[in-house]
């Protein structure tokens, strides 16, 4: 089951997605990370790449985030995204982008869009992460203070540093690894 942990949606269920196309993030995991960034999260513009079942994203705007862009290359995400949002009363204060991530990127840089705090959850073992924080970095989509969570499996490799990012922490949680990147 997945739920929000905390905030003005705090206890509402979220809706999954059947099968195992996604990976929603425990509960556990959830709530460190969120214990982690919660004095960034106030006020903040969020991007939830990758979002699955909007789960990051709303659990932010539930703490206080001021917005979250969600987006996903599946449809059945939209879906379920759109009625996790309308299910915590969550959905003006976001938007959803249907598409591969570097589209997707280029596009919000093209709105002038900029992001605090950024969640990257792809599929894990792909090594797509590096590429994805170039992207973010190209792309001009960072805010000068901002903060990038990226989960993947204890076993994934990233680097320490690409561009002005660096890893500022890292956490293990059974099988599941959250690094924290800020700008030098």
């Amino acid at each position: 089951m997945l739920r929000v942990i905390s905030g003005s949606a705090k206890g509402l269920k979220l809706f999954t997605l059947e099968g195992m196309n996604t990976r929603p993030t425990t509960d556990r995991v959830k709530e460190n990370l969120f214990n982690i960034i919660l004095p960034y999260i106030p006020g903040s513009n969020v991007l939830d790449l990758f979002a699955g079942t909007g789960s990051l994203g709303i659990e932010a705007l539930s703490r206080g985030a001021n917005s979250a862009v969600f987006c996903d290359r599946s449809e059945q995400s939209a879906d379920i995204i759109n009625r996790n949002l309308q299910h915590t009363k969550l959905m003006d204060k976001s938007q959803f982008f249907l598409g591969e991530a570097q589209l997707i990127l280029k596009k919000l840089s093209q709105l002038s869009k900029k992001f605090d705090i950024i969640f990257l959850d792809p599929p894990y073992k792909k090594e797509i992460v590096p590429g994805i924080l170039q992207d973010l970095e190209n792309y001009g989509v960072l805010d000068e203070k901002v903060l990038i969570s990226v989960e993947t499996d204890i076993e994934d490799q990233l680097p320490q540093q690409i561009g002005t990012l660096c890893v500022s922490r890292q956490q293990i949680y059974g099988k599941t690894k959250l690094t924290f990147y800020k700008r030098i």
